[in-house]
């Protein structure tokens, strides 16, 4: 079956102005009874989204909701597993890790306005609160012309917006979930003093880029651990892409300052891959940059959303 953006969910189009991360534990105190709130919840977020996009069309929400690995298992034992869904493992390098850490359920909003994004938060939190136990919340923004906190512009590797569905949609190798994703969430806290304490010719080898005009340096004048070296794919020669939504978030007074990544992906192996990369070649960037989460996810289609609503996930 070919694409069908109308069943994805929107893991492969703009990062967004205002945006909002939550991860969730789910408390796990009957099986059964969770499952039915999580049906609750889906039915409802689904239903929340439709009704704010019908009366704010020009403020372009998009939602997101995904399932980690374990809560999957623990909510629908005796359903068929999206093929590449897995728990989420450190990945260890020689000078710094990614670190693995709790989440069940994952929710990712934006819009163009905050009030927005705050109105649709907080409906759906009307159908978690009970069962679920906030383990991150990260609120971030649009960073003048889509710069990154550092100061870059971001997402130059992503794919064209004409393609980046093909990199970022699970297609018929997995046929039971096609139009879903796999999407991978690491919060980094940047050392900005240290950062800026850089010439930006130094930033700019260590980025792999031009500051002010994006254009990327010759090989010869990056360094060899180069964030766009180190972060790439390039699994038997070829460059394998996801979808890159990086979003800034600060709380200026406090001097804590970071970058929440969030990548969707077709193939959970390829973001693997380069966070196996990034971390195993210690990437210049991580010397300024301190992962404190680390979580995997699931994003369901539409069709498998409604499916859980209505138990009528595959069976094994």
């Amino acid at each position: 079956m070919p694409f069908d953006p109308t069943d994805a969910q929107d893991v492969y189009k703009d990062a967004g102005k205002n945006v909002l991360f939550t991860t969730l534990k789910v408390n796990r105190t009957n099986a059964k009874d969770d499952c039915a709130k999580v049906q609750e919840l889906v039915s409802r977020e689904q239903a929340i989204l439709r009704s704010m996009n019908i009366r704010y069309p020009e403020e372009h929400l998009k939602v997101a909701l995904g399932f980690s690995n374990s809560i999957w298992d623990y909510l629908f034992a005796d359903a068929k597993k999206p093929q590449e869904l897995e728990d989420f493992k450190p990945v260890k390098g020689p000078k710094y890790t990614a670190p693995a850490t709790p989440a069940d359920l994952f929710i990712h909003i934006r819009a163009d306005s905050e009030a927005v994004v705050y109105e649709v938060a907080s409906l759906i939190r009307e159908y978690y609160r009970d069962f679920t136990k906030v383990e991150d919340e990260t609120k971030g923004f649009r960073y003048f012309e889509g710069r990154s906190i550092i100061g870059f512009v971001d997402g130059t590797e992503n794919p064209e917006v004409q393609k980046a569905s093909h990199y970022a949609i699970i297609g018929d190798e997995d046929p039971d979930y096609e139009n879903g994703s796999y999407a991978f969430a690491q919060k980094y806290i940047h050392d900005m003093d240290a950062w800026n304490a850089l010439k930006t010719e130094d930033q700019e080898k260590a980025i792999g880029r031009k500051k002010f005009n994006d254009l990327e340096l010759e090989d010869d004048y990056k360094l060899k651990n180069s964030h766009n070296v180190a972060s790439q794919d390039n699994d038997d020669g070829i460059e394998h892409k996801i979808v890159r939504m990086n979003v800034p978030f600060s709380d200026p007074s406090s001097g804590k300052t970071g970058t929440y990544f969030i990548g969707y992906a077709r193939h959970w192996t390829v973001t693997k891959r380069m966070l196996e990369n990034m971390f195993g070649q210690s990437d210049r960037l991580l010397d300024f940059s301190d992962p404190v989460t680390g979580n995997m996810f699931f994003i369901p289609s539409v069709t498998t959303l409604n499916q859980i609503v209505d138990d009528e996930l595959p069976a094994k």
